[in-house]
């Protein structure tokens, strides 16, 4: 029988056989919220390779893929800019030579009473510019043999800065390096990698740094990887509103391949919450209800908001502890 927006069961109805009302119950819970993610290179584990000079590459000792070890030689470049870096440091170091040899004729003449103070000091200056001269050109083959190792007039090799794999490569022999600025190719350390989750705007509460997380792959299905909270991204991507959270994973086994999918589930800190058997929870229109026993026998429906399952039971938001509610048999009233 309805009495307004309320439903009596009048004593004697065989619905009362079926019907079982408890009082709602709070549980010491932590809520979660799964987002998706990836699994990502670290950035402090990875270098992308430059060519010092403009050139042509002539050899290519590496593929895709490849695992290296620090100092590995990764290719060999050709380069008219290295044979001009090379020419300008010997004719420096003749340069120095001639102006040494030249102030030390200067300096005797001068204790002799043979050679003007002006053409001594002249003579000083000539072999300061030649020495900084010299600084220069040194300083500039230090640089491009950096990771590297210049092997002739006109050759240098590459050589692997840290130990990893090749994850990109953008070159080829007899491909011709006019930028270098751009990489030639990009080597990762995968024995540590990052699973980055995109954490929707409103679901950022349950980020924490430190706090667990739990890490599904898709290909390995039944597996879960433990982890930490690490780095919480302070920027909030403006076209897709979430934020990046990266947590870090050791594989030793190379099980963390880059770009694979991965969920990860977040939980928040533990706090009462009201839980209710999923029994109780009644769909209408895409919306959760539950009815309440506002007095003997007569219920009310009231609108819920289910926040996460946990085991056997619903944390819910929209009742009170105390509150009495249908938790078996309310299929009969959901009319």
């Amino acid at each position: 029988m309805r009495k307004g927006k309320a439903i009596f069961i009048p004593e004697g109805s065989p619905y009362r056989a079926h019907i079982v009302v408890e009082p709602v119950q709070t549980r010491n819970v932590s809520l979660s919220r799964v987002v998706p993610g990836a699994v990502e290179a670290d950035p402090a584990r990875t270098v992308r390779v430059l060519a010092p000079v403009n050139g042509r590459v002539s050899e290519l000792d590496v593929e895709l893929g490849d695992n290296v070890k620090k100092g590995q030689p990764l290719a060999t470049i050709d380069s008219g800019d290295l044979a001009q870096a090379v020419a300008d440091a010997e004719k420096a170091r003749a340069s120095a030579k001639l102006t040494k040899s030249a102030l030390d004729r200067a300096t005797g003449l001068n204790k002799a009473g043979g050679l003007a103070l002006r053409e001594l000091e002249q003579a000083q200056n000539d072999y300061l510019q030649a020495t900084s001269e010299l600084k220069r050109a040194e300083a500039r083959l230090d640089v491009i043999g950096d990771n590297s190792k210049v092997t002739g007039q006109r050759k240098i090799t590459l050589n692997a800065p840290i130990d990893g794999t090749i994850t990109a490569l953008d070159t080829a022999p007899g491909d011709f390096i006019d930028n270098t600025t751009s990489p030639m190719m990009t080597i990762s350390n995968l024995d540590r990698v990052w699973v980055t989750a995109s954490v929707q705007e409103k679901d950022l509460s349950f980020v924490q740094k430190g706090e667990r997380v739990e890490v599904s792959l898709v290909a390995y299905p039944r597996q879960i990887f433990p982890g930490k909270v690490e780095i919480i991204s302070q920027l909030l991507e403006a076209d897709t509103r979430r934020n990046k959270v990266r947590i870090a994973f050791d594989n030793p086994n190379g099980i963390f391949k880059l770009n694979m999918f991965a969920t990860v589930r977040f939980f928040s800190p533990p706090s009462q919450r009201v839980v209710v058997p999923a029994s109780a929870l009644m769909m209408v229109n895409d919306t959760s209800n539950v009815f309440v026993e506002v007095a003997p026998w007569t219920f009310e429906r009231r609108p819920v908001q289910p926040e996460a399952d946990i085991d056997g039971v619903t944390a819910i938001a929209g009742l009170n502890a105390g509150q009495r509610i249908v938790v078996r048999g309310g299929v009969l009233l959901n009319d």
